[in-house]
Formats: structure tokens, C-alpha cells, sequence
């Protein structure tokens, strides 16, 4: 392999959902700029119309709503219909509603699972279903959170459904493995993000800064390296592994 070229995405087709803002509006950027071919899906068509005109290749914009079988179907007619590839997929959409467990109720609880993990499970179906079809394998990469092996305050939905992403993500490794179609998942601890740069601001926002090794937040160009070597063939021999990146978070003695 070329040492030069080792992220090299030329020729490859990414699908990342909730590509509209945060992490997955990145996401789309860093695999952009390594030469994949995007295919950005969310909820909010106009602001990834204005991500399209920063990429530096060819994107195609979706509306998808994870939460509805009827629009994860019409996104693998998109697909079909138009480049007929895929070959990355970044399961990134997903919600929180921060509550304390006695205070949660069960729209709430249903809701945060639903984009969360069965969501992620509706395009990871279809990312597969795919290329099963065109039998050129492919690499699922699903966006989990230092929070699938750690609990943090008022988040049990989100940190149900993360750990559940996690435990799907090795089921569907095993399973797909002898299709050539890797599953990994990458976990990111706490990243400064257009969505949450107002709360680390606040006294309790720093609170939580407070309690990484690194003392600092990650930044989302941080999360590159992890991302594009799942991404790329780089790691042809790695599936059902966790990547986590955060700042030694994971390792706080208890």
C-alpha cells in the first residue's frame, strides 16, 4: 500500500446521516476531501445544500428521517437510482433529551431509541443490503459515545441506546465478515461541535471539562484519523473494534 495514500477514498461512495450539522457536517468535509463521492442525509435539505458547495467532490443531498422505514427506503431508491455504489456508510444520526430517570417519561425514552439504535439499524439494513447486492464488501462505521461503557447524569436513554449500537455493531461484524463488509464503531468522548459550544461555555459545561485528563475538549478534526481508517482499506483486517477518542476520558479512575 502507498504509504502516501493510505486514507485514499478515490473511487468510493459514503452515505453520512445526519450530515446536516456537528460531527456528521464534518464527517462529510474529511471524507470529501479524501476523495470519496457523499451522499449527505438528514432532515434539513437547505443546510446541506450550503455544505454541498464546501465539498470538494461530487455530494448528492437526501432528506431522511432514520425514525421512518418508508424515507430509509426512498433514500436506497436514491441510491440505486443514482450511483448504484456504496461503499462507506457513517451511521451518525442521532438525538438526546438530557432528564433524570425518575423524571423521563416514555415518549421521551422511545424517542432518544428510536433515532438512536433502531434508526442506525434501518440504514445499517440498507448500507448492507446493498452490498450484499453488489458483492464488493464495504465498511459500516456507527457513531457510538464514550457513554456505551461509562454512565453520565440524566442521559440513560442515550447511554441505553449507545451501548446497544455497540453490541450491534459486533453482532453485525461477525456476521458480515466472510461478505467483506467491516462494521466498527468509533466512540467520541466529549467534541466541541457548533451544537454544544454554548453549554461548555456555562459553569456546568466547564464542570465537565473539568473531568477530562487532557483537560480539553476535543476538536472535530480530532476524530479524522479514527474515521478515515475505518473508512479507507487501510483497515482491511479490523472489525467489530470501538475506537474511542477521548482524551483519556474512558480511563478517570473511579
Amino acid at each position: 500500500m502507498d504509504k502516501e495514500n493510505l486514507f485514499d477514498l478515490t473511487g468510493k461512495v459514503a452515505l453520512i446521516t445526519g450530515a446536516s450539522s456537528g460531527l456528521g457536517k464534518h464527517f462529510a468535509k474529511t471524507l470529501s476531501s479524501y476523495g470519496a463521492k457523499t451522499i449527505l442525509a438528514a432532515r434539513r435539505i437547505e443546510r446541506m445544500e450550503s455544505l454541498q458547495k464546501e465539498l470538494l467532490n461530487e455530494s448528492i443531498v437526501v432528506s431522511l428521517d432514520v425514525t421512518s422505514n418508508k424515507s430509509v427506503n426512498k433514500l436506497r431508491e436514491e441510491i440505486e437510482n443514482s450511483t448504484g455504489q456504496l461503499d462507506i456508510l457513517v451511521n451518525n444520526a442521532g438525538i438526546s433529551d438530557p432528564v433524570k430517570f425518575k423524571d423521563i417519561s416514555e415518549e421521551s425514552w422511545l424517542s432518544v431509541l428510536e433515532t438512536n439504535l433502531n434508526g442506525a439499524f434501518r440504514v445499517a439494513k440498507m448500507a448492507t443490503d446493498i452490498m450484499l447486492k453488489n458483492n464488493d464488501g464495504g465498511s459500516i462505521i456507527n457513531i457510538a459515545s464514550i457513554l456505551a461503557e461509562r454512565v453520565g447524569l440524566n442521559l440513560s436513554s442515550y447511554a441505553s441506546a449507545k451501548a446497544a449500537l455497540v453490541q450491534l455493531t459486533k453482532s453485525m461484524a461477525l456476521e458480515l465478515a466472510r461478505s467483506n463488509i467491516r462494521v466498527n464503531a468509533l466512540a467520541p468522548g466529549y467534541i466541541l461541535t457548533e451544537i454544544n459550544q454554548d453549554f461548555f461555555n456555562t459553569d456546568e459545561g466547564k464542570s465537565y471539562i473539568g473531568k477530562i485528563p487532557m483537560k480539553r475538549l476535543g476538536l472535530e478534526s480530532e476524530l479524522d484519523g479514527a474515521l478515515l481508517l475505518l473508512a479507507s482499506n487501510t483497515s482491511s483486517f479490523m472489525t467489530g473494534s470501538v475506537i474511542t477518542v477521548d482524551g483519556g476520558h474512558l480511563v478517570n479512575p473511579l
